[in-house]
């Protein structure tokens, strides 16, 4: 009897020490969770609805947030939420964009700014993003993709708009019409010399899930960057490109190195 009340009392002990309190690092215990300082001046540091409060305001305020996203969590996970393979499946997602996202910001933060000489090269490079940047107005033509070879085949053909209409018509293919300003920085330098080249009036098309947009350009607006806007365009640019080689080469390296299997019908074909 009397170790019964031993093991009883240790067991009161045991569970009192942990019920956590909202002292020291923790701001908060929302039905026996945390929140730490260290969330709070996350949160409040990427909280732009906060510029002009008071510091004690705004701390105030964006606890009374996170206690708000604690409840809901809680509920989620008492729903069974967390436990549901789609959760699951965009939580891993979440976790490895987090990582690739800091793998390369830390590889990139360490590099130094490009020179003066090195983003006049660049702008001179890219024509579209500042010496000959526009804003193009495109008629378009948007349809699902043709099961049909012939047809894909006419419309790759067509030097038109109304042919790429009359084509799709014949073939008994909904379309629509459209129009749509673009501006020319948006485009890859190799695929914005391609479409520059091209005759007047004549389209190019735009493959895409299921459907496609013919586009043909129909009006051509200059549109001029002082010097201040294009260094801080060729500097995000440049950084863009940057971390886009840092990807490839990683990956590169890392490919030599890994033992990949495949699931017969899964594997890519060989290289040519």
């Amino acid at each position: 009897m009397r170790q019964r009340i031993i093991l009883a009392l240790v067991i009161a002990l045991a569970a009192s020490g942990c019920q956590k309190k909202a002292t020291g690092q923790s701001v908060a215990v929302v039905n026996g969770e945390e929140i730490t300082t260290g969330e709070l001046n996350d949160a409040m540091s990427s909280d732009q609805s906060l510029a002009g409060a008071s510091t004690k305001d705004a701390r105030v305020a964006e606890l009374q947030k996170l206690v708000d996203r604690k409840l809901l969590v809680q509920q989620a996970r008492a729903d069974g939420i967390d436990k549901t393979p789609e959760f699951i499946n965009r939580q891993r997602r979440t976790n490895d964009d987090l990582l690739i996202g800091m793998l390369v910001s830390k590889r990139v933060n360490t590099s130094q700014l490009p020179s003066a000489d090195e983003i006049s090269r660049f702008e001179t490079s890219r024509p579209e993003m500042f010496a000959n940047r526009e804003i193009w107005t495109l008629q378009q033509i948007i349809y699902p993709l043709p099961q049909n070879a012939a047809v894909t085949a006419q419309l790759k053909a067509a030097k038109n708009l109304d042919e790429i209409a009359q084509a799709l018509a014949s073939a008994g293919v909904q379309f629509k019409r459209d129009s749509k300003k673009i501006d020319t920085a948006v485009f890859p330098h190799a695929i914005y010399t391609q479409i520059a080249g091209l005759p007047a009036g004549e389209p190019f098309i735009v493959p895409g899930p299921g459907k496609a947009i013919a586009n043909v350009i129909s009006a051509r607006e200059q549109a001029p960057l002082s010097a201040e806007q294009a260094r801080a365009l060729a500097l995000n640019a440049m950084k863009r490109d940057q971390i886009n080689k840092i990807v490839q080469d990683r990956v590169k390296g890392l490919r030599t190195k890994a033992k990949i299997e495949y699931q017969p019908g899964f594997a890519p074909p060989p290289s040519k």
